[in-house]
């Protein structure tokens, strides 16, 4: 009988591991590729994660949300961690990088050239941070001055594309990958990739509040191993066909678009960075492009390190 306990007792498992409770906001893009990774392959959950990856339907939502502390992490352009701690004194860190952004200044078809923009309204998510900020350098360097346009904030790239194809006095945006490639296939015109015009560019960046991760070291530890494992897998080749099926499902994109996207996460100067590993010469670029169109800091921006604390990205890899 003792016998034949002993050999039950070792052949049922014990209780299942406590799993530490995440939510994560992102917007809708190609950046999130390594996330929605780790969620369908169980990268999250085999080092005790429920991760909760939560669609934001602009900035506001989620830098909001993130202060009264509704989600624990996000994912977005890094600009607007930068907004969180000089205009909302918010005390956050940046712990990941991510990506160059996938983005190009689009415009309707009717507009043939910059000079066109001028006196017309273009669409942005929030207007004075990331991608707008972007927007208004691109304009600036082809001669078409702040002031010299309207600027109507709109939300995520899927609802600016709507909104120019819908409102023709929406003239131009910036678009990032994968609805972008729908912009282009709608008859909406690229007039070129925005980091060929600004240089290097940190835009996908994941940040939390600084609190927060202090007394949640080990979980954002863990949480940044599931990240870049899956980020590593998906970039794999043999696993494209299978990472560009989740991307297709998740961003309810069709196949091709999906793998056309996934190419484009492959680009060097643009695409995902090597184990998410944070771009300083582009968030340097970052603060100064901040610096020059709102006149944050006098226009002599601090050092990217006033925002980063970087231990827990290197002790993650570490324990790879």
């Amino acid at each position: 009988m003792l016998a034949g306990i002993a050999v039950c007792a070792f052949g049922f498992e014990g209780p299942a591991q406590a799993q530490t409770s995440l939510k994560v906001m992102v917007f809708p893009s190609l950046a999130n590729l390594p996330i929605y990774v780790a969620d369908r392959k169980g990268f999250y959950t085999e080092r005790g994660l429920a991760v909760e990856v939560l669609h934001t339907p602009n900035s506001d939502v989620l830098r909001n949300g993130l202060a009264k502390g509704d989600h624990q992490i996000v994912h977005a352009a890094v600009d607007n961690a930068v907004a969180m701690a000089e205009v909302a004194k918010v005390d956050i860190v940046v712990f990941l990088g991510g990506d160059g952004g996938w983005n190009s200044l689009f415009v309707r078809p009717e507009i043939q050239s910059y000079d066109e923009i001028r006196g017309k309204t273009v669409g942005v998510d929030a207007p004075d941070t990331a991608y707008a900020l972007l927007l208004y350098k691109m304009l600036d360097l082809k001669g078409v001055k702040q002031g010299e346009y309207q600027v109507k904030p709109i939300g995520g790239t899927h609802q600016r594309i709507d909104a120019m194809l819908n409102d023709k006095s929406i003239v131009a945006s910036m678009l990032n990958a994968p609805f972008s490639i729908r912009a282009e296939r709608e008859g909406l015109k690229n007039f070129g990739q925005a980091v060929a015009v600004t240089g290097p560019y940190q835009a996908g960046a994941a940040w939390t509040l600084r609190p927060w991760a202090q007394a949640n070291g080990d979980t954002l530890t863990k949480y940044i191993q599931a990240h870049v494992k899956a980020l590593r897998w998906a970039l794999t080749p043999e696993n494209k066909a299978e990472a560009s099926a989740i991307l297709a499902e998740r961003l309810r994109v069709t196949s091709d678009v999906a793998a056309r996207a996934y190419e484009m996460g492959l680009d060097p100067n643009d695409g995902f960075a090597k184990d998410a590993k944070l771009n300083l010469e582009g968030f340097t670029n970052v603060l100064k492009l901040r610096a020059e169109t709102l006149g944050t800091w006098g226009g002599a921006p601090p050092s990217p390190s006033k925002y980063l604390d970087m231990s827990y990205f290197e002790r993650a890899l570490a324990g790879l």
